[in-house]
């Protein structure tokens, strides 16, 4: 595959699995060889830290300075200590991005051609771009989803969950008539999944009766261990091979590429 996908990884919510999903399902495929960039896009830079990169650095080396116009991505993508993975990295700085840019009618689109401009000068070099998204439906979401071909929303089957998707679902929707109409959800991920919680499986059954087969097979488990891992720096794919989230997200990568695989042979 030499077209690189570009993927935002959202859910207006906090604490529902964003962070978690992106850096795990990232390194689930650089485990398999895949060429990966993480663009952390969350001035909380969860992504940053969770991967092991200090989020307390110079914004000249960030993706504000990027998304200011002061450096190209080139310029700015940073090596984790993981094979075939790379970051982008984050801080605090980006939260004023919007104040910033209100003057710039075309700021929406900032982060699509800096993107594109790197893909032209250095194709196929990633097969794989994953763009972790704020938890808000704000500018940066609305440049994230300008920017990206797919989408993967994780879900935490808890209550009001669904609730909150429908208010995504909107904005989605109006980016795609207004801003990017190639954009689509490629898959909708269950997390925070405790069985013993009756509530759990209800959310589970209503979310796959009304997006069918957009639901992911795989679902995350509520995990201590899940938890851990980000203030080591590392994916709990690495930190804890065997326990039950790294598995889940193990069986997650799999299904990933098999759908990949699916959509681009009916393609």
């Amino acid at each position: 595959m030499n077209k690189t996908e570009i993927l935002s990884i959202i859910n207006q919510k906090g604490g529902v699995g964003k962070t978690t999903t992106a850096i795990n399902l990232a390194a689930g495929l650089a485990l398999k060889n895949k060429k990966i960039l993480v663009i952390d896009l969350d001035p909380q830079g969860n992504a940053t830290t969770g991967l092991g990169l200090s989020n307390s650095e110079s914004s000249a080396e960030t993706i504000y300075a990027v998304l200011n116009g002061t450096k190209k991505i080139s310029y700015v993508i940073k090596k984790t200590q993981f094979q075939n993975l790379d970051l982008v990295t984050s801080n605090v700085d980006l939260s004023g991005l919007e104040v910033e840019t209100a003057g710039d009618s075309r700021r929406a689109f900032i982060l699509k051609e800096q993107i594109m401009a790197y893909l032209n000068d250095f194709r196929g070099k990633y097969e794989y771009i994953f763009i972790d998204c704020p938890p808000s439906l704000s500018l940066l979401t609305v440049m994230a989803l300008v920017a990206s071909n797919s989408l993967i929303v994780p879900l935490q089957t808890e209550f009001f969950a669904l609730e909150g998707l429908t208010q995504l679902m909107k904005t989605i929707e109006r980016i795609k008539i207004s801003l990017n109409s190639d954009l689509k959800i490629k898959g909708i991920l269950l997390t925070m999944y405790d069985k013993r919680n009756k509530l759990s499986g209800q959310v589970e059954k209503e979310a796959r009766d009304y997006f069918k087969e957009k639901v992911y097979s795989t679902v995350i488990p509520r995990n201590v261990r899940l938890s851990e891992a980000p203030s080591h720096g590392v994916p709990v794919l690495i930190y804890d091979k065997l326990c039950p989230g790294s598995k889940s997200y193990f069986n997650f990568t799999e299904e990933f590429l098999n759908k990949q695989e699916t959509f681009e042979s009916a393609a």
